[in-house]
């Protein structure tokens, strides 16, 4: 089952902000958690600077996604540096998996005071996009000083420390909002939510979000905690999963297999497609393929949001298509 996404984890866009030259290969991977060989092809678009003195490519990557996902939510270019000052100081533009007490992430945000789980807060887009959320909520922040605006959402026991920052971040929403990546298709992807490669931005996002809910409980009926629940079932996962794509999904997995584009049998998978189970009159089971064999689900009752291969002895698998715009 599944019903509507509530203000759901906004993603990748379709076109993503990357650095130029040099520096590209490890920006993809950051963005991706792919190899330097990356799964991206950036090109310029405008004249950015293509580099700021004192960052790497993984912080400029980082910033990329935190722009990206800005743009994404129709954000104004304030508000893009609003969020690159309060990385800079939270955590330096390093996604890290550790902090003060339980803070995680690019911005420090704490499981414990309600921002997610350690798995969605170490997401950079879903960290981002908390951020977003938060920031949009402050009457009046565009008048705000960067430092006010950042500490309305960070209340942080340091109040002045992101107004230093605001000179490096303009600096790099100037090189990073000024490039162009796409996707360049995969063959089967990795199956792994550490090291994500998928053909289009859309099945990257859902991958990217359905990863970031992982450890989160079976529900019947469960859309996730935008929404109010604690957890998903299967299509309500694969629903929210597509919805932060900006592709929306039916609410029940039997309606998601009968309105998609069918992938005609024997042909090869690719990340992001989504793959089912029953029988063609009764679809009880969907999930979202990662490649090399692996798909994310909402399993059963008992079992959270989990990797298993996709097909096993004995299974019922029927098919699987794949979500288009």
């Amino acid at each position: 089952m599944g019903s509507r996404l509530g203000a759901g984890v906004a993603a990748l866009v379709l076109a993503i902000p990357l650095l130029l030259a040099a520096g590209i290969a490890g920006v993809v991977s950051a963005l991706t958690g792919s190899s330097a060989t990356g799964s991206l092809t950036c090109t310029p678009d405008g004249t950015p600077t293509g580099a700021v003195p004192g960052f790497t490519a993984e912080q400029l990557g980082n910033a990329a996604v935190i722009v990206g996902v800005g743009k994404q939510m129709r954000v104004p270019e304030q508000g893009w540096v609003v969020a690159i000052a309060a990385a800079i100081q939270e955590s330096g533009l390093r996604n890290l998996d550790y902090g003060d007490r339980d803070s995680l992430g690019l911005f420090q945000q704490r499981p414990s005071m309600g921002w997610g789980t350690p798995e969605q807060i170490t997401t950079p887009t879903y960290a981002a996009t908390q951020f977003y959320e938060h920031l949009l909520t402050i009457p009046n922040w565009q008048a705000m000083s960067i430092n006010a605006a950042a500490q309305a959402v960070q209340r942080s026991g340091f109040p002045h420390a992101y107004g230093p920052h605001e000179t490096d971040a303009r600096r790099i929403v100037a090189a990073v909002a000024g490039i162009r990546c796409e996707p360049v298709p995969a063959l089967d992807g990795t199956g792994d939510c550490n090291n994500i490669q998928a053909p289009t931005s859309a099945a990257l996002t859902a991958i990217n979000y359905a990863c970031g809910q992982r450890g989160l409980p079976y529900i019947w009926g469960g859309n996730g905690p935008d929404s109010g629940d604690r957890g998903f079932d299967c299509s309500g996962l694969t629903k929210a999963a597509y919805n932060a794509a900006g592709i929306t999904l039916p609410r029940t997995a039997h309606a998601q297999f009968h309105t998609g584009t069918r992938i005609p049998d024997g042909s090869p998978l690719l990340p992001g497609d989504l793959v089912f189970y029953g029988t063609p009159a009764s679809i009880t089971h969907v999930a979202l393929y990662l490649g090399n064999g692996k798909m994310i689900n909402a399993p059963i009752f008992g079992s959270p949001v989990q990797i298993n291969n996709y097909r096993h002895p004995n299974d019922t698998y029927v098919g699987a298509t794949r979500p288009s715009t």
